[in-house]
């Protein structure tokens, strides 16, 4: 199996925008609200289809389930494709969010998993926000307090962000996502997402949305405090310099920056590989292509290795489970 090339799965949802089109070349409509593109996706009917080669057409999960061994290699073994790799554009805040881990997923949805994930800033308006965990010393009863009486904003960590910075969230982190916000985000194959906090708007029927303050308060880890953005562990510099972002169990990301050819190794394990800044040829044994911002591949296990040449600088983030 060489390199593989998905279709993106577009999800229009009121906070979106047209950043998505614009900056990172999706084939998106007219309309104003293009919140999502899923660039790697195994979860139920959500499914990233092959463009291109022996497998154009399959989807991710027939690719599990028929080319195990090829895409994840001798040394792991899933069930499901265990990433969701995505772009989000957002033109407003998101709600405030928690998400559960594996062992509380399985209460909720016994088919859902745990989410963890992390995200990569590509673009920020001035003075665009993240709120990431709680304030020191914030314990149930204030944020419960702050619930009724519909100011959570207080008990949130929040700080400006910038291209480049990258924030890890595991699960059980109180989280929202502020406007001017373009990122590139990696987390485990979930879809369970509990909303708490929706900053008093109302949906398009005039009414608040549904929150989950029940479920929420169950998965909410109290002991966590504020998040701030990751410090990149360099791994090598030059003319290729690696940093590493993300080291859990769930997974892991590193970042490759790079002005002349350089490659990257499967080592018997799948790679996703999103293209965050740039343009490039890349070679794959016979098979050759072209990449630019925006753009994910995926090396699987048995193609030991890629190779970019940059035109100018490339920014790839590579993402895999360790």
């Amino acid at each position: 199996m060489h390199v593989v090339e998905f279709q993106p799965l577009l999800k229009r949802i009121r906070w979106g925008g047209d950043r998505l089109g614009r900056v990172l070349g999706k084939r998106i409509g007219d309309e104003g609200d293009y919140a999502e593109s899923w660039e790697v996706v195994d979860h139920g009917f959500d499914q990233s289809v092959v463009t291109g080669g022996e497998f154009e057409g399959w989807t991710l999960r027939r690719l599990v389930e028929q080319q195990a061994s090829a895409l994840f290699g001798s040394r792991q073994k899933f069930d499901q494709f265990p990433l969701l790799i995505k772009f989000l554009d957002a033109t407003d805040r998101l709600s405030v969010q928690v998400h559960p881990n594996d062992e509380q997923a399985k209460r909720f949805d016994a088919s859902e998993n745990g989410k963890t994930e992390a995200w990569v800033i590509i673009d920020a308006e001035p003075k665009s926000q993240l709120y990431a965990g709680l304030k020191s010393g914030v314990d149930r009863e204030d944020l419960s307090r702050h619930l009724r009486d519909g100011t959570v904003e207080v008990c949130l960590h929040s700080f400006e962000v910038h291209p480049g910075d990258c924030l890890f969230i595991p699960s059980g982190t109180v989280h929202a996502i502020g406007e001017g916000i373009l990122l590139a985000e990696v987390q485990q194959s979930s879809d369970l997402t509990f909303r708490m906090y929706d900053w008093g708007r109302l949906g398009a029927d005039g009414q608040p949305r549904e929150l989950h303050i029940e479920s929420s308060m169950q998965c909410i880890d109290f002991d966590r405090g504020p998040v701030n953005p990751v410090e990149p562990r360099e791994v090598s510099t030059g003319p290729h310099s690696v940093e590493e972002l993300v080291h859990a169990s769930t997974f892991a990301m590193f970042r490759h920056t790079a002005r002349e050819p350089f490659v990257i190794t499967a080592d018997d394990r799948f790679r996703v590989l999103t293209i965050l800044g740039g343009r490039a040829t890349w070679s794959n044994g016979p098979v050759r292509g072209r990449c630019e911002i925006g753009q994910t591949l995926l090396l699987p296990a048995s193609a030991p290795r890629i190779e970019f040449e940059p035109d100018g600088e490339l920014i790839v983030l590579e993402s895999f489970v360790p």
